[in-house]
């Protein structure tokens, strides 16, 4: 199978305050945490997609990491850009570059269960988190979403999703704010 990470990274950040991806977080700036995972998913390459300021820094070796810079803050329009940036591939891995501890063995996990589903997700304390996995027949619905609703909106309705029971918070630990920075362990 061929596979592509998205990393979203392309929001406002309005309850922040300021450039959350760029703060601070663990020796380095917090979108680069969501693309360490990004990484070390099972994936040819990743997608940065990012607004226009934000600095992702250069990432040498495999997979490729690569930026698709957007204007527009709406989740919608980041996930088409990214969807649109991977090509041809059979699925699609989407992080969220707010979600810097999401454990590196989630991708591979999903992939491994992926089979003939619509998608596939980490499931903790029986709520989905991120990682994504979207298979090529869900990528073919990302251009109907509009507006600030991702692929959630697409999965809630569907009963051929499966999921990946696992034992980490951090598939649902996001930043939105400063204090919920603050709040993740240091090490």
């Amino acid at each position: 199978m061929t596979y592509a990470a998205v990393v979203l990274a392309a929001g406002s950040a309005r309850r922040f305050g300021s450039d959350k991806l760029s703060a601070p977080f663990r020796g380095g700036p917090l979108v680069y945490h969501a693309i360490r995972a990004a990484r070390a998913a099972p994936v040819e390459r990743v997608i940065v997609v990012a607004h226009p300021t934000l600095a992702i820094g250069a990432w040498p070796g495999s997979p490729v990491v690569s930026v698709e810079k957007i204007a527009s803050r709406a989740l919608s329009a980041s996930l088409q850009a990214g969807i649109r940036a991977a090509g041809d591939v059979e699925g699609v891995f989407v992080f969220l570059g707010d979600m810097p501890l999401v454990p590196h063995d989630a991708a591979a996990a999903l992939a491994a269960r992926l089979g003939d589903a619509y998608a596939a997700l980490p499931r903790q304390g029986g709520k989905p988190g991120h990682p994504v996995l979207l298979s090529r027949r869900a990528l073919g619905d990302i251009p109907a979403l509009s507006g600030d609703a991702g692929a959630g909106k697409l999965l809630k309705a569907r009963d051929d999703v499966v999921f990946w029971d696992c034992d980490s918070p951090f598939i649902h630990a996001d930043v939105d704010c400063p204090g919920d920075l603050a709040g993740l362990p240091a090490r």
